[in-house]
């Protein structure tokens, strides 16, 4: 069997010098992709790419009446930021070539990664708790000085997320995964809000307004359960039979 083929298609010249990469794909509690995209929409980014492949889902995704693509990367020379986000979970075959191709075609682009992934609280008080997993000891230095704990006890890391994340490690690209504790049944915007406030704006330096993902939560919560339900009657449709919540929302 031919392995699916990904590819970078770049729409813009990036002007920026060393950007971090920022990724949100959807996983646990939905928190990487509510991060990301409220990331993406303050920052005003612009529109550098999409990744694109015929192995992804073939669906449409649309965001005020406008088609775009699923796996879309954001970037712009006012900012030294670059955002990888997508809007649904991908299928577990596509994880290894998608992460060949950040490596190979992108990360060029960016000097250092960010990945972040949920994991379910144990209770209430440990939602929004955040601690990090890294590539080398020049992310252990900025985690550290950004006032975030190191994980104290050993795991895996799955998904697209520990895809990317395994190669960066292996082709010594310094990244840390942030692991967040979030709701453990339902998107949880406040956790989102959690590790940016607390993660990534010490660590990226920038300034992010995260009072809507509080007062729009219920809002936010009902919209990610609406796509996740249109996902899977689009797999039940096309694979003839219910599928486990981990295709659908690529828990980590």
């Amino acid at each position: 069997m031919d392995e699916p083929q990904v590819t970078f298609d770049r729409l813009t010249d990036l002007g920026a010098e060393s950007p971090v990469l920022i990724e949100g794909f959807p996983g646990f509690g939905l928190v990487a992709a509510i991060a990301v995209d409220q990331i993406t929409t303050q920052l005003g980014l612009g529109h550098h790419g999409n990744i694109v492949s015929e192995e992804f889902p073939p669906v449409l995704s649309y965001r005020d009446g406008h088609a775009q693509d699923l796996v879309r990367v954001h970037a712009d020379a006012d900012h030294d930021v670059m955002t990888l986000e997508s809007d649904l979970a991908l299928p577990p075959y596509a994880f290894q070539p998608l992460s060949r191709c950040v490596h190979e075609q992108l990360a060029d682009e960016f000097d250092r990664a960010i990945f972040l992934a949920g994991a379910p609280a144990r209770n209430e008080a440990e939602v929004g708790n955040v601690t990090a997993v890294v590539t080398d000891e020049r992310m252990a230095a900025d985690v550290t000085a950004a006032g975030i704990e190191l994980a104290p006890e050993a795991g895996l890391i799955g998904g697209v997320t520990g895809a990317i994340a395994n190669d960066c490690y292996h082709y010594d690209v310094p990244a840390a995964v942030l692991v967040v504790r979030s709701d453990p049944y339902l998107p949880d915007p406040g956790a989102a809000r959690s590790v940016i406030e607390d993660a990534l704006e010490p660590l990226v330096a920038f300034d992010i307004d995260t009072s809507e993902l509080e007062e729009q939560s219920n809002q936010i919560r009902r919209q990610m359960q609406q796509i996740a339900e249109q996902y899977r009657k689009t797999l039940e449709g096309e694979y003839g039979g219910p599928q486990s919540e981990t295709a659908m929302t690529g828990i980590q």
